[in-house]
């Protein structure tokens, strides 16, 4: 069952306090929570999520990052990435974080993750996606996002060139695009024939 999140007062303000499920190293649920914020405890894991919604003509929705943002503040990035909360799993999460960061309503029932990357502290799901919105009738969430609008690879990495884009790694983006593109983490089918032995 899902449980509540907790709520803390504070100079008569109510601030929501975000908890993430803790998971072992080979991802299994501990049914531990942590509160965000809070440093990850040796050992454990939660979920993070990251999404790349493409366009017909191959190009990647990006977000600008709001200047008081924490963490890569003012900056542009892929379409979007946020943590699971409680009771969530990835598809639920990265449902909730499109909806509430950009307003985008996508059905994530059948979707899994293109990659599933292992950091410290946390299982990073990466999802590619396909969609069509007009990026000018977007509602942005303004906690998070000042904007968001379609860009093509070459100028993706020349952001990161210029310093307006976190700088994933180019490879890694060329991958993302590249993986969008072809279905899959290989440039071509197998076509090898075994030798007899």
């Amino acid at each position: 069952p899902r449980r509540a999140a907790r709520h803390v007062i504070r100079t008569g303000e109510v601030h929501h306090m975000e908890l993430w499920d803790l998971y072992d190293r080979d991802r299994k649920p501990l049914d531990k929570t942590m509160v965000r914020g809070e440093e990850v405890a040796p050992g454990t894991y939660h979920d993070v999520v990251h999404i790349c919604m493409f366009n017909h003509n191959g190009k990647m929705l990006i977000q600008h990052r709001q200047p008081f943002k924490d963490g890569w503040s003012d900056m542009w990035d892929i379409t979007l990435g946020g943590s699971t909360q409680t009771g969530e799993n990835s598809r639920t999460g990265a449902h909730r974080e499109l909806c509430e960061e950009l307003g985008i309503d996508y059905d994530f029932t059948n979707a899994r993750p293109a990659l599933t990357i292992n950091a410290p502290g946390i299982f990073d799901d990466f999802y590619l996606i396909d969609g069509e919105v007009d990026s000018g009738t977007l509602r942005c969430q303004p906690e998070e996002v000042s904007e968001a609008r379609w860009a093509g690879h070459d100028e993706i990495l020349s952001m990161i060139d210029d310093g307006i884009f976190i700088p994933y790694h180019k490879c890694f983006i060329d991958m993302l695009f590249a993986m969008h593109a072809t279905g899959s983490m290989r440039s071509r089918p197998d076509t090898t024939v075994p030798h007899e032995k």
